[in-house]
């Protein structure tokens, strides 16, 4: 039981180096156009070369002596197979080179089982094919594990399927392939040091684009709750400028109706301050400042709930405390609808009365809420009227505030002059079918 125990554990670890052995250590390479045409020349060199070599030794007996009066016959493949055979084996070996880069392992593989079909006696029709496909495996492939694995596993190959009394490479070559070697680590040890560069001038991008990408989220928060604020605040001042005014002219003829507008003044203050507060604790972070009674939010900061469409009817009522009639109606079976579209709607009259205040004194307006079985539609209109002391204050980031909190629920909003006089803001928000 014990044995069967630790072999268990001996497997475990074996499948998952086999299975990390498939993986990657690095993003493959991606060869420029000049890396590409670079290749593509070194295949067709070398496949000229070695293709005209296996011409022009096609049919030939070379005598070699291995030893002082000791001679050793080369036999080259004779007749036409023996010559296709010897032209397919070095277009294959050097045509593979012209996508050592993308594919260095799968290209070593291929002239590896190249250089096993080649003869003994015209091995230069693929060696020196397989001494490149080497040395791209080892500098650019991205499987580490398996390329430790598949080198010696090659060399060992052709290694032992030669002839060893039959000399691979001329004595002549072995100054060339002591150079060829340095030249390719040198190379190797550039590509390398260019690739570095490359990385940490991606990684200095991918920072900058990080940065710009943090910098357009700060302010497009900053727009939005700059928008929050609008919304808040200037609706709630409005309504108290006009009870301020109108207690003013009224406060010696008729201070009880005097001490209503300021009470409704009072009204609009507190109800300013709770939302503003509301808006403030936005900006506040989580965990900033100790928390008196301990739940984890900053002393003083009091959160209430945004307002929906439960709070038009409170809404609607300061509104007339200004000054302004005001009609609400609701048409369709009332129903449950998310949050975030309740504030919608209810920001979407709260700008229009606001606005309606603002540049229509003496107007009449009514608000219309119909809930549809498929989209929530809220409209504001006004009979016209002209304008107030405030009215040239306004530079429109209500309206732009408004139609970019629609769009992220689908929705819509329309605004227009009527024809019988007066202004229409309609609001078209889809809903999820109950």
């Amino acid at each position: 039981m014990n044995v069967m125990t630790a072999l268990e554990r001996l497997r475990v670890p074996a499948r998952e180096a086999l299975r990390d052995a498939g993986l990657p250590t690095g993003p493959p390479l991606r060869p420029g156009r000049r890396a590409v045409r670079f290749d593509a020349l070194v295949a067709l060199v070398l496949g000229v070369t070695t293709v005209y070599y296996g011409i022009d030794n096609a049919d030939n007996v070379v005598v070699r002596e291995i030893a002082p009066g000791v001679e050793y016959v080369v036999a080259r493949p004779a007749g036409t197979g023996g010559l296709a055979l010897m032209v397919t084996l070095a277009a294959i070996a050097s045509g593979a080179l012209a996508l050592r880069r993308r594919f260095p392992l799968a290209v070593l593989c291929v002239v590896t089982a190249a250089v096993l079909m080649t003869p003994h006696s015209v091995m230069r029709l693929t060696f020196y094919a397989f001494v490149i496909a080497v040395y791209s495996a080892a500098v650019h492939s991205p499987y580490r594990a398996a390329t430790l694995a598949a080198l010696p596993v090659s060399v060992l190959l052709v290694g032992t399927s030669g002839n060893s009394v039959t000399p691979i490479v001329p004595n002549e070559y072995i100054a060339l392939l002591i150079l060829v070697p340095m030249a390719g680590a040198s190379l190797g040890l550039r590509t390398w040091k260019l690739r570095t560069d490359e990385g940490r001038a991606r990684l200095s991008d991918l920072e900058r684009e990080q940065a710009e990408a943090l910098r357009r989220a700060v302010e497009r928060e900053r727009a939005r709750i700059a928008r929050e604020l609008h919304d808040v605040v200037t609706h709630n001042v409005s309504v108290m400028v006009i009870q301020a005014g109108a207690a003013r002219k009224v406060m010696r003829t008729a201070p009880e109706q005097a001490g209503e507008a300021l009470l409704a003044v009072e009204a609009g203050g507190r109800a300013a301050m709770t939302e503003l507060r509301h808006v403030m604790g936005l900006l506040t972070m989580a965990g900033e400042g100790a928390s008196d009674d301990g739940s984890g939010q900053p002393a003083g900061v009091e959160l209430a709930p945004q307002p929906g469409l439960d709070q038009l009817d409170a809404l609607v009522g300061r509104v007339r405390d200004a000054g302004l009639p005001v009609g609400l109606t609701v048409t369709g079976p009332s129903r449950q609808i998310p949050p975030g579209i309740g504030l919608a709607a209810y920001r979407v009259v709260q700008e229009a009365l606001t606005n309606t205040v603002k540049h229509a004194s003496g107007a009449t307006a009514a608000v219309t809420v119909e809930y549809g079985p498929e989209r929530l539609r809220v409209e504001v209109t006004d009979t016209g009227g002209r304008p107030g002391r405030d009215a040239g204050s306004g530079n429109g980031r209500g309206l732009i505030g408004l139609r970019e909190r629609l769009a992220v629920y689908d929705g819509t909003l329309h605004t227009a002059r009527r024809l019988t006089g007066g202004y229409r803001v309609e609001a078209l928000i889809p809903l999820e079918a109950p």
